[in-house]
């Protein structure tokens, strides 16, 4: 079983910036892509970023040129630096992570809140 555990997120101006991090721990062999979700209140769960293990990344149409998704592959570790947060971004932020043989693991979601 593989756990993801986050750290960051919290209370933010608008124009301001977070550092969200989750790191995967447990029993497994590889994990091969990573990413970010986020759900707003009332609204369905949104793909923010993702990056595969050679690099490669995607993101949101929302957030492209504000946010920048990175991972440590020797800490299996995911980061998300947010810049530029608009109040729009508030939402519960949800790691994710996929192995080699295709299983997917969830983190628990840290609050992100943007103030006007």
């Amino acid at each position: 079983q593989v756990q993801l555990v986050q750290s960051g997120g919290g209370l933010v101006q608008a124009g301001g910036s977070l550092r969200l991090s989750c790191a995967a721990s447990g029993s497994f062999f590889m994990i091969s892509d990573m990413g970010w979700y986020r759900r707003a209140p009332g609204k369905q769960r949104e793909l923010v970023a993702r990056i595969l293990r050679g690099g490669s990344t995607n993101y949101a149409d929302s957030v492209k040129g504000r946010f920048t998704i990175s991972r440590d592959n020797a800490k299996n570790t995911v980061y998300l630096q947010m810049n530029s947060l608009k109040p729009e971004d508030t939402a519960v932020y949800i790691c994710a992570a996929r192995t080699s043989v295709g299983n997917d693991y969830w983190g628990p979601g840290t609050q992100v809140t943007v103030s006007s």
